[in-house]
């Protein structure tokens, strides 16, 4: 008598292994602390669903860019977040899938060329680097935006490229609403106090700039669905309220995300915001575009009669100190005090990175190595690198040299030529149309906002990766004219046969 086990016993035995699966987890969830039950509990959804399709997982890694910083794990110099494990149960599970169907489909997608490129370049400037960890940190964030890109132009269809939609607005939401409750109820360290009642949103970022910025990458999506979601908001209040949910969220997203990067009191972030709302809304149509000259007509003559001493003080005054970062003022002899030292400190890391650059022109320091390099162009008072240049061009520059900003400068050109190029192929259709456009809205806010910061921190690359993803499906799906084609893309003249 054959000893295999029969085609009835089979599913007995699983269900027996699942149960003492499930009677494992639900004891360790009972014994365990409540952060670490947390953390296995969402582990577990995160495996199971991983395993049942690895493309799952994308709907996951929207929440880990904010909240992923509440626990990390430290591997020797590496500290590993919530992004990272996501991306590494992700990759595992597709590779592992892909080899058990003995074929590796390698994506292909739009701007796959213009990211290998400026990691080729990242890659190059290793050779002048002193710090080959600081090095390596820098490219893992890179190989990860090119990863997240590729798997989301590959495995996601048109609803799993919806629902990542949402979790990307929901996520940002949930954060938003964290630095609101700062602002509104002074959670927060005292040097965040705002006159003397409120506190500087700053979320699970530790710092309002990083919060701001990363709120930034989500608003644009958020306005742009909006704006494509109010001409049919009374249609679905009068009859279609299963459709409620989808017409709300994205109105609401945008309102929290908008109010908390005004309570961050960044800068920067209100410089990218400005310059994303006014692309989004130029570009969304020709009414709009009229619309907003007029309002920008009418703005203009009500501060000109005057309208500016409405303006509440505070926020003049903190536009105003920015005029120091266009006149290009002598650090060694002026005057710091509380309302310039932020300015003046970011001017001295500008005139480092400007240093370092000259010194090496062509592959700089070595990427990541800014902070290393830095004491020896300091300026000042100013010793504290601080991680990076607070000018992304520049920092990249001063670590990667002319190969490095050249690679940077294409790389930022090809992503935005991409997305007006998906914005015009699905003009008029409707939700992936609204997408591609919130898409260059992100482009654009990151763009701007890195002239004073560097938003390639906190997993905010992960962001990234995703934004550029959804331009391939608003392309493959936001066509009616063209059917689209199943989702995963396989291509077979792409397999790359397994051993």
């Amino acid at each position: 008598m054959s000893k295999t086990p029969s085609l009835e016993s089979r599913p007995l035995a699983s269900k027996a292994a699942l149960g003492v699966v499930i009677v494992i987890l639900g004891a360790a969830l009972a014994v365990l602390p409540i952060k670490w039950a947390a953390l296995l509990l969402i582990g577990s959804i995160a495996g199971v669903g991983a395993l049942i399709r690895p493309a799952l997982t994308l709907c996951l890694l929207p929440f880990a860019v904010p909240f992923g910083l509440l626990r990390e794990v430290t591997l020797g110099p590496i500290s590993v977040g919530g992004a990272e494990l996501l991306l590494a149960v992700l990759v595992g599970t597709w590779l592992a899938q892909s080899v058990s169907r003995r074929r590796i489909v390698v994506p292909r997608a739009p701007l796959m060329l213009p990211l290998a490129i400026f990691l080729a370049a990242l890659l190059l400037s290793v050779l002048a680097a002193t710090s080959l960890e600081l090095s390596g940190k820098e490219i893992v964030k890179w190989v990860e935006v090119m990863l997240i890109y590729g798997l989301v132009a590959q495995e996601a269809d048109d609803r799993l490229g919806r629902w990542i939609v949402w979790a990307m607005l929901a996520a940002a939401s949930a954060e938003a609403a964290l630095g609101i409750y700062q602002f509104l109820f002074r959670v927060g360290p005292e040097g965040f106090v705002l006159f003397g009642r409120f506190m500087r949103s700053y979320g699970h970022f530790a710092q309002p700039n990083p919060f701001a910025g990363y709120l930034g990458l989500c608003f644009p999506l958020a306005y742009a669905l909006s704006l494509d979601t109010l001409p049919r908001l009374a249609r679905v209040l009068r009859g279609q309220a299963s459709q409620l949910p989808a017409a709300l969220l994205p109105l609401a997203a945008a309102a929290v995300t908008g109010a908390a990067m005004l309570t961050s009191w960044s800068r920067g972030a209100w410089v990218g915001l400005a310059a994303s709302v006014a692309t989004v809304t130029l570009l969304r149509s020709r009414r709009a575009l009229l619309l907003s000259g007029l309002a920008g007509v009418c703005l203009a003559l009500v501060l000109a009669m005057g309208g500016g001493r409405f303006i509440p003080a505070a926020l003049v005054q903190r536009t105003a100190n920015l005029i120091p970062l266009a006149s290009g003022v002598d650090l060694a002899h002026v005057e710091v005090n509380d309302a310039n030292w932020a300015i003046l400190e970011r001017m001295a890391h500008w005139q480092a990175a400007a240093a370092m650059f000259n010194d090496h022109p062509w592959l700089g320091v070595g990427t990541g190595n800014y902070p290393v390099a830095y004491p020896r162009y300091a300026v000042g008072r100013w010793r504290d690198p601080l991680g990076h240049a607070h000018n992304y061009y520049l920092n990249v520059a001063a670590e990667a040299g002319l190969v490095g900003f050249v690679a940077y400068v294409l790389l930022v050109t090809a992503c935005l030529l991409e997305a007006w190029r998906v914005i015009r192929r699905t003009r008029g259709t409707g939700w992936w149309n609204a997408v591609a456009l919130g898409v260059l809205g992100i482009l654009v806010h990151l763009s701007v906002h890195n002239l004073f910061d560097n938003l390639y921190v906190h997993s905010m690359n992960v962001q990234l990766g995703l934004a550029l993803g959804l331009l391939v499906l608003a392309d493959r799906y936001g066509r009616p004219s063209v059917e689209p084609p199943a989702a995963g893309g396989e291509q077979p003249e792409q397999a790359t046969p397994c051993a």
